[in-house]
């Protein structure tokens, strides 16, 4: 029993030794030796004990040879304790402050990478992911040549499609929705918001892998809005729904949806006929 118990007791011990030691330099009146215990700390992974001093010594550092060193590694901390919006300030606030610094690509770096980690899912608000955006674009500005350009770049790339699945989302839900809320006699119809929503991500995200399903939303949408058209309105939407399908077995001749598209313009061709 004692021999299991035995690791127990020998972690307790060095835990509190730890703790203790900690208090006692937190405590000293000496700001270069709790820099240098700071240091310590970071290095060995303890982050929020280092961070804890560092808060208290950046501005007592500030304007010294550490001034620089003691902020970036602050905001390094944070960001290893994963509290992204905090480093984010931090990483911001570093290059604010040392423009010309020995950190200043790195900081500019994390500052985006900060805000990226801090991303939510497609679903959700992308306020953040806009700001994230904005900071990778700007790292990328700031150095064109810098060592983390690929890097950059690929975040770029995984930031838009978020923001691309997001629009797909919202498209989504407006034709499910369809006629549900709206008039459609009256053009407030969820059938045109999709059309309009699909239709700018397409011309926003040309290159994105959603752009067929895009397409397809604004098809079938041009469709439905014709299905429910007004008298007044009925024959120029079946039109445009018609072209609409034309363009697309132009665009994607070996599309899935291919056959739906073909069925819509014989649809559209029975009614403008009678």
């Amino acid at each position: 029993m004692m021999k299991r118990l035995l690791p127990l007791i020998l972690a307790v011990v060095l835990l509190s030794s730890c703790a203790h030691e900690f208090n006692q330099v937190f405590k000293v009146n000496n700001s270069n030796y709790q820099y240098e215990y700071a240091k310590e700390l970071y290095a060995r992974g303890k982050y929020q004990q280092a961070a804890t001093l560092l808060d208290g010594l950046i501005t007592v550092m500030k304007g010294t040879e550490y001034g620089q060193e003691c902020l970036f590694m602050l905001a390094m901390a944070e960001y290893n304790m994963r509290d992204y919006e905090t480093a984010s300030t931090y990483f911001s606030k570093y290059y604010s402050g040392y423009p010309k610094g020995h950190y200043a690509e790195l900081a500019s770096f994390y500052k985006g990478q900060s805000l990226f980690m801090s991303t939510p899912e497609p679903r959700l608000d992308q306020t953040e992911t806009y700001a994230a955006i904005s900071a990778f674009q700007e790292y990328l500005d700031l150095f064109p040549n810098g060592s983390m350009k690929e890097e950059a770049q690929q975040r770029l790339f995984e930031l838009q499609d978020k923001l691309v699945k997001k629009e797909f989302l919202t498209a989504q839900l407006y034709y499910n929705l369809g006629p549900y809320f709206g008039n459609c006699t009256n053009g407030g119809n969820n059938y045109e918001a999709c059309i309009v929503t699909s239709q700018n991500a397409i011309r926003d995200y040309p290159y994105s892998e959603l752009r067929e399903d895009f397409a397809v939303l604004v098809m079938k949408s041009k469709f439905k809005l014709a299905e429910q058209s007004i008298e007044s309105k009925r024959i120029d939407r079946y039109r445009d729904a018609e072209d609409e399908c034309y363009g697309f077995i132009n665009q994607y001749p070996d599309s899935e949806q291919r056959e739906t598209a073909e069925k819509y313009i014989a649809a559209c061709k029975k009614i403008l006929k009678d």
